[in-house]
């Protein structure tokens, strides 16, 4: 007798459904698996064999043969379980084919017959609504993942017997019902504020205006000046993310498995800060099984460098592609693949080896060569993508002792938020392009026109600074933002200079 089910896979961060034929015929028992199984979906049928028998049920004697289609697509996971148990029970009588109909399953099973959560639920979740699918059936630790997706029933399942007995109609289950109004309104805040920082106004500054604009930002001070401390607080003044952007973000962790249990739907903007002994696939992603990498896991948030020459060389390089196209592709023999990387790029450095240079008390140790050996660990190419790069003073004992706090987060984001406004108003008819940071050349040259003062400003710091075309088309995208955030139309020349002024650290490469 043959039966199907559908199913669910993830390529990348989309899901897209899969069906599970199951056919029992008669012969030496013998189970097997077609349709490009991987490993864990191989192993399967040993899992299946044992929940199916600690649940109650009887295992058919049969020959059992399990096609997953489209058998083109590698099959990977453990997701099948519960959708090849079901395709047996059916199979074999247990249950009727008709109960199965619109409705997708996926969960792995353990030998006790408990079903145990999978990765990559929210993408199957919107593929199988997009299908239209009517019901979704998963891991109950999974459940309210899947709930976030509206037009779909999500039922949550702890026990095999327990999703047999429910499509038989023996007994109910509730439906997972998720709002996420209200999981914006218990868990959109920040644990950190940019009211502790005290001093750096000259930094907090540059943060503010990357901030309002999507600019990458290199911070460059001696130790305990406070640079990790205010990147760390950037996500806290970034726009607020709208429903579309953290079900983005959501889909990426819920790819690699880490959308946490009491965080059904990733209301803040992600922060992640790698050590500098990650490696290129860790940052960018890979593997035998693609997987997102800590780039990925930053989309519409912020990656945070600390001590970037401290990074090997060959994991920065593999960087350049993600923060000019904003995605990640991964090409495979089988398979190519692309991760969302729409991300703040943040680095800190120390000056030199022993971090002093410039310090006013303490006094530097190193020689010109080790400088220059130390500098030269990051590349021209990778540092002139980096829009604004800010020299971070040492903080004065006055000044952690008798100023008072600065502004907080939330005044600061809320001049953020009016300069997005502008931005988006602005890039409405454009497609995939959301703040100043992602113009390309013809939007720079649309959008950022300046008047004759103004561009003649710019074309001496160019020829005085020896920046580059790239370093020029920056400029211009960071005057516009700093004229978004005083409302005015076009950048003048008080913008123009100030932009200039991030981005005249150089470094002798």
């Amino acid at each position: 007798m043959l039966a199907k089910v559908l199913s669910c896979a993830v390529t990348g961060v989309d899901g897209f459904l899969i069906r599970v034929e199951v056919d029992l015929t008669r012969g030496l028992p013998s189970f097997s698996t077609v349709g490009l199984p991987e490993g864990a979906v191989r192993e399967a049928k040993d899992r299946v064999r044992a929940a199916i028998r600690n649940s109650g049920y009887e295992f058919p004697p049969s020959r059992i043969t399990v096609n997953l289609a489209p058998a083109s697509v590698k099959k990977a996971g453990t997701g099948y379980d519960l959708p090849i148990a079901l395709g047996i029970l059916t199979a074999a009588g247990i249950l009727r084919g008709d109960l199965l109909a619109e409705t997708v399953f996926t969960g792995e099973l353990s030998l006790d017959g408990s079903v145990r959560p999978v990765p990559g639920v929210l993408p199957m979740a919107l593929a199988a609504r997009d299908e239209g699918v009517r019901r979704f059936l998963v891991p109950a630790e999974n459940a309210a993942e899947a709930a976030i997706v509206s037009g779909l029933e999500v039922y949550g399942i702890e026990r095999l017997d327990q999703a047999v007995t429910f499509l038989a109609g023996v007994n109910d289950l509730d439906q997972i019902i998720i709002d996420p109004e209200e999981l914006f309104a218990q868990q959109g805040a920040y644990p950190v504020d940019f009211a502790e920082v005290r001093g750096q106004q000259y930094a907090k500054r540059a943060l503010e205006i990357a901030a309002a604009g999507g600019h990458n930002l290199l911070l460059t001070g001696v130790p305990g000046s406070g640079k990790t401390m205010m990147a760390r607080r950037l996500p806290s003044i970034l726009p607020d993310l709208t429903l579309e952007e953290a079900i983005e973000t959501t889909k990426v962790f819920s790819t690699a498995g880490l959308v946490p249990s009491h965080m059904p739907l990733l209301v803040t903007r992600p922060f992640r800060a790698p050590h500098h002994t990650v490696s290129d696939a860790g940052l960018i992603g890979g593997g035998q099984i693609p997987r997102p990498g800590e780039v990925s896991l930053a989309h519409n948030g912020v990656l945070f460098l600390d001590e970037l020459p401290e990074f090997k060389k060959h994991v920065l390089e593999v960087l350049r592609q993600p923060l000019e196209d904003g995605t990640v592709s991964i090409a495979r023999a089988a398979v190519s693949l692309h991760f969302p990387a729409r991300i703040m790029l943040v680095a800190a450095m120390n000056p030199c080896p022993c971090g002093f240079q410039g310090d006013q008390v303490r006094e530097c140790t190193c020689t010109p060569f080790q400088v220059q050996r130390y500098r030269s660990r990051l590349s021209g190419p990778l540092l002139d993508r980096i829009d604004m790069h800010i020299e971070v003073p040492a903080v004065q004992v006055q000044e952690l002792v008798n100023q008072p706090d600065g502004e907080s987060s939330a005044v600061i984001r809320m001049r953020v938020n009016q300069a997005r406004v502008l931005q988006r108003q602005r890039f409405s008819a454009v497609a995939r392009v959301y703040c100043n940071a992602q113009m390309n050349t013809s939007q720079v040259k649309k959008y950022c026109h300046l008047d004759s003062a103004s561009a003649q400003l710019l074309n001496q710091a160019i020829t005085s600074l020896g920046l580059s075309a790239r370093a020029y088309h920056r400029i211009l995208k960071i005057a516009r933002t700093i004229a978004d955030l005083g409302g005015d139309t076009s950048p003048t020349v008080a913008h123009v200079a100030e932009a200039v002024q991030y981005r005249r650290v150089q470094y002798d490469l």
